[in-house]
């Protein structure tokens, strides 16, 4: 980071929300809980997959992956949204900010990344089935997540050094209610155009790059389900790509609106009531959408939360 004299804000101020104190302090306790019930989900989720012999094959290995980055992601971010939920403001340091831009756009790009990742390997399943253990063994898989893991580390980290290295020289008021991207840009006393074109391509290659992938994966999957003869199997072809199909949509509907859209169209409210959507909920879909929809997962949380309170049965 910049230091000289053209930088002379030491620190940001996270604005957080515009609410009465009351309607902060509710919708504290309210998000408080989903926080509570989604670290629990996917720590139930992380649990049965680890503990379940039945659960060790390449789909539930990803959904493994995201679980745990799921987890980290929330971490970043809601603590510090409740913090200013009760304070109605929080101050935070450049370095704070700087690294949890880096490890909020870091954890989003690695998610992004397993969730195409996750739409191949529901690909080679359904369209390569006798291939399927050759295509996606063990090695296959840990390669696949390591690359996620890497390029979702990477190129955050050089548009984070982009953001930082630019003069602030005030205000220091970030209107969100943590350090996001484009709030930040807005405070730059200079011009933020190769940093806003680099957040912007980094957009474009997570989130269009990987819903392409998907969509391609799946227009292979719908051409091989539709000839499946029985109705049974068709069903059971459909229903191992719902969970995944919804979460998609969420996830890349809600990341699409707030970072590739028109700027001339943002509305800061308007983009943190969307960032609450895939800080908060989008979260607490994923593990529900992938337990309550998936028998396999349902009966291995059974087994875990049996072996858990009864022990004396599992």
């Amino acid at each position: 980071m910049r230091r000289g004299n053209d930088t002379l804000v030491t620190e940001f101020f996270l604005v957080g929300f515009s609410l009465p104190s009351q309607l902060r302090y509710i919708l504290f306790t309210v998000f408080l809980l989903i926080y509570i019930i989604t670290l629990m989900a996917n720590l139930l989720i992380l649990m049965a997959i680890q503990l379940d012999c039945a659960l060790h094959t390449p789909m539930y290995f990803f959904l493994f992956t995201l679980s745990l980055s799921e987890t980290c992601y929330t971490f970043v971010v809601i603590p510090n949204m409740l913090a200013t939920l009760l304070s109605g403001g929080k101050p935070i340091c450049l370095v704070g900010c700087a690294l949890q831009m880096f490890f909020f756009l870091s954890f989003a790009s690695t998610n992004c990344s397993l969730l195409a990742v996750m739409g191949y390997d529901r690909y080679v399943a359904i369209c390569h089935p006798l291939h399927y253990s050759e295509l996606m063994n063990l090695r296959i898989c840990l390669q696949f997540a390591a690359s996620c893991l890497f390029f979702g580390f990477l190129i955050p980290a050089i548009e984070v050094y982009l953001i930082f290295n630019l003069p602030y020289c005030g205000p220091n008021r970030i209107d969100h209610f943590f350090c996001d991207s484009g709030p930040v840009l807005q405070l730059a006393c200079t011009d933020s155009k190769v940093p806003k074109i680099v957040v912007f391509a980094g957009g474009l290659l997570f989130i269009i790059g990987a819903l392409l992938l998907i969509l391609l994966s799946y227009v292979f999957i719908l051409s091989a389900i539709l000839k499946i003869s029985s109705a049974q199997g068709r069903h059971k072809a459909f229903s191992t790509c719902a969970g995944h199909i919804t979460v998609v949509i969420v996830h890349y509907g809600c990341a699409g609106i707030i970072y590739l859209r028109p700027k001339s169209t943002h509305s800061l409210e308007q983009d943190k009531l969307i960032a609450v959507s895939y800080t908060v909920f989008t979260p607490l879909l994923n593990p529900m959408m992938y337990s309550l929809r998936n028998k396999e997962v349902r009966l291995a949380l059974r087994k875990t939360m049996t072996s858990i309170f009864c022990p004396q049965r599992a």
